[in-house]
């Protein structure tokens, strides 16, 4: 049975952030701690923070700016947390609103009503609750039947439930899935780190998920997905149900988002590559078969050296377009994002790759091709 994508939708948040003004939040707060604890560091009891720079944090990862769903919160030095007040059971969580967002622009896109959706999963890298699942609350919201569920895979929460909506399917429980990925990442950056604190954007996308033969003109044909994981502590978040609190939250950097970026440069770009390539020719595909590779935001450097690894040779913008110097690394949404914004120009039969990695290490490869 073939499996499409019918349609994708985007939610963007209201507010910017410019690493121009995360540099001066993050450098007051160094000034501060600093002298603060001058003492200390000339005893070598403390170590002196470094400041930031717009120069290192385009260098470390091609983000210029990023869109954030609360701003003034993260840049205030007293805080440098967003400011996001908790909402009343009976109000629309903030995940399921900006997940609603990105699928009423995605059903309608695909010309298709709620009730025709069976299913919607809720798959991203942080949920805003345990339970009930968000899934159910943006089923309810939307007027889907069906059922719902939530998944956590980091990075690659998108690819992996996409492939999830597209074995469902096959499997006969449901003629068209909806697929949310509201990424609100800003919530668990640390931004006291000097490496971590300019990495995450905010924003929310919806793939629906159909059968051939009930889906719209133009939709985009699954050729096939492959989904990996490998264990590795290199990239963490310790913050959960169990040791809770606003305190722990803001002021323990272990129950925020810790990196070895190094180490995960070093792992992730052959981990990735070698998995691209075994997918391509499984499914018979050539590079040159490809018109678009529409990675994962979250680093350039390790985009360009994928890019390269899969096609060959160093891959122009059109070939492996970017969206991490405005979004930031969206998590599981980046190569949504991506696809979403520079696919318009595909013709029928023209193919490309939707691909995701991240913490895990987890990684998911989607080859598609446009449909007449």
């Amino acid at each position: 049975m073939t499996v499409v994508i019918s349609a994708t939708g985007l939610y963007t948040p209201p507010y910017t952030i410019s690493n121009a003004e995360l540099v001066a939040s993050f450098n007051a707060y160094v000034e501060r701690f600093n002298a603060e604890h001058a003492a200390a560091i000339a005893a070598g009891e403390k170590q002196a923070l470094l400041p930031s720079s717009v120069e290192f944090i385009e260098k470390a990862s091609g983000i210029k700016h990023r869109f954030v769903l609360e701003k003034d919160g993260m840049l205030d030095v007293e805080r440098m947390v967003p400011i996001i007040p908790e909402r009343p059971n009976e109000a629309l969580s903030l995940q399921a609103e900006v997940s609603v967002a990105a699928a009423k622009q995605a059903l309608e896109r695909a010309g298709r009503d709620p009730m025709d959706v069976d299913a919607v999963i809720c798959s991203c890298s942080s949920l805003q609750r345990p339970y009930p699942a968000l899934a159910i609350e943006v089923q309810n919201a939307l007027g889907a039947g069906g059922f719902g569920y939530d998944m956590n895979v980091a990075c690659s929460s998108a690819t992996f439930a996409i492939q999830n909506a597209s074995d469902i399917i096959r499997a006969g429980h449901a003629r068209s899935v909806l697929v949310v990925n509201p990424e609100l990442c800003t919530g668990h950056l640390n931004l006291r780190d000097r490496d971590t604190h300019f990495i995450f954007g905010d924003a929310a996308v919806a793939i629906l998920v159909e059968r051939a033969d009930m889906a719209p003109p133009g939709a985009w044909a699954i050729l096939g997905t492959k989904l990996q994981t490998r264990f590795s502590n290199n990239i963490r978040n310790n913050f959960g149900f169990l040791n809770r609190g606003d305190e722990a939250h803001r002021d323990d950097p272990d129950k925020l988002i810790t990196q070895q970026g190094r180490k995960v440069f070093k792992e992730v770009v052959p981990m990735v590559s070698e998995m691209i390539l075994q997918h391509m020719a499984e499914l018979d595909l050539k590079p040159s078969d490809l018109k678009r590779l529409w990675l994962h935001q979250a680093n350039s450097n390790m985009n360009r050296l994928i890019a390269e690894r899969v096609l060959g040779h160093e891959a122009s913008q059109e070939e492996a377009p970017t969206v991490l110097d405005t979004y930031g690394n969206t998590a599981g949404a980046g190569s949504i994002i991506a696809f979403h914004l520079h696919s318009n120009d595909f013709k029928a039969g023209d193919r490309g790759l939707i691909c995701s990695f991240g913490a895990g290490y987890s990684a998911g490869s989607i080859f598609v091709q446009k449909s007449a």
